[in-house]
C-alpha cells in the first residue's frame, strides 16, 4: 500500500493596513511647511540686523552669505526632521513585518513627507513673492519716474560736468535711447561689442560730454568692463545660491529620512 504525503503551502497573510499612510504624511508636511516659514522669517529678520549700509559697520557681504546658506541648510534640516518624526510617529503600527521593512517604509515616509513639505513651502514662497512683485510693477507704473529712469550704465557713459542745456534735451533723448539699445543688444547676444559698435558709443559720448574720441573710447570700454563685473558677480552669487539651495534639499532629505527612523523606534517601542 502506498502512502501520498501532500505538502502544504502556507501563504503569509496580507495586513489589512495600507503600507503608505496619507493622513500621517499630510500632518508631517503641514506642520513642517509652517515651522519652515516660522525658521525663514527669523533667518531673514537675524540678516537684516546684521548687516548694516555704514561702512565699517556690520557683517561683510560674503559673511552673510556664507551664513545665510547654513541658515538655510540648519532650517532645511529641522524642518525636514520634524516631517519625517511626525508622518512615522503617527502613522498606524504594522505587525507582523521585519524590522528592516518596517525600517525602510518609516524612511519612505520621512522621504514623501519632506517632498509634500517642500512643495508646499515653495508654493507659498512663491506666491508671496508674486504678490510683493506685482505691488512693486504696479507702484513703478504709477510713478512714471521709475519708468522713465536711465539705465545705470546709460547714465555712466553719459556723465559731465558741463550744465544742462534745456534745447539739447531731444538729442540727449535719443543718444540715451541709441546706447540703451547697443547696450541691450550686447547683452541680450551674451557676446562682447563689435567694433563698430563701440566705436558708436564712443561718438555719442563725445558728442555729449565734449571728450576727445581716444577719451570716448576709453570711457566706453571701462564703463562696458564694470558692467561685465557686475553681472559676472550677480552670476557666481547666483550660482553659490543654487549650490546652497542644492545643499539644503539634499541635507532636508536626509533628515527627514533619519528622523522617521527614530519617530517609528518610539513609536514601537524600541530603544
Amino acid at each position: 500500500m502506498s502512502t501520498l504525503a501532500s505538502d502544504t503551502v502556507i501563504i503569509p497573510e496580507e495586513s489589512s493596513i495600507a503600507p503608505v499612510s496619507w493622513a500621517a504624511i499630510a500632518a508631517g508636511a503641514v506642520v513642517s511647511a509652517a515651522f519652515s516659514l516660522f525658521l525663514l522669517h527669523l533667518v531673514t529678520g537675524l540678516g537684516l540686523v546684521s548687516v548694516s549700509p555704514w561702512s565699517n559697520s556690520g557683517a561683510s557681504g560674503s559673511t552673510v552669505h556664507v551664513a545665510g546658506g547654513i541658515a538655510l541648510i540648519l532650517t532645511a534640516v529641522m524642518a525636514s526632521a520634524l516631517a519625517g518624526y511626525l508622518a512615522a510617529r503617527l502613522r498606524t503600527r504594522w505587525v507582523g513585518l521585519h524590522t528592516d521593512e518596517v525600517y525602510l517604509r518609516d524612511m519612505a515616509h520621512g522621504l514623501v513627507a519632506w517632498a509634500f513639505a517642500t512643495l508646499m513651502t515653495a508654493t507659498v514662497l512663491a506666491s508671496a513673492a508674486g504678490v510683493i512683485t506685482g505691488s512693486v510693477v504696479g507702484g513703478a507704473a504709477s510713478n512714471p519716474s521709475l519708468t522713465d529712469r536711465t539705465a545705470y550704465t546709460v547714465d555712466t557713459l553719459f556723465r559731465s560736468d558741463k550744465p544742462a542745456n534745456p534745447a539739447d534735451q531731444p538729442a540727449a533723448q535719443a543718444s540715451n535711447a541709441e546706447a540703451s539699445r547697443i547696450l541691450a543688444r550686447g547683452a541680450a547676444s551674451g557676446s562682447d561689442l563689435n567694433a563698430a559698435d563701440r566705436t558708436r558709443l564712443a561718438q555719442l559720448v563725445s558728442a555729449r560730454t565734449g571728450l576727445s574720441q581716444q577719451e570716448s573710447e576709453q570711457r566706453v570700454n571701462e564703463v562696458i568692463n564694470q558692467a561685465k563685473q557686475a553681472a559676472d558677480e550677480a552670476r557666481k552669487a547666483a550660482a553659490k545660491l543654487a549650490f546652497w539651495f542644492a545643499a539644503a534639499l539634499l541635507a532636508g532629505a536626509l533628515a527627514g529620512c533619519l528622523a522617521a527612523v527614530e519617530g517609528g523606534r518610539l513609536r514601537d517601542g524600541i530603544d
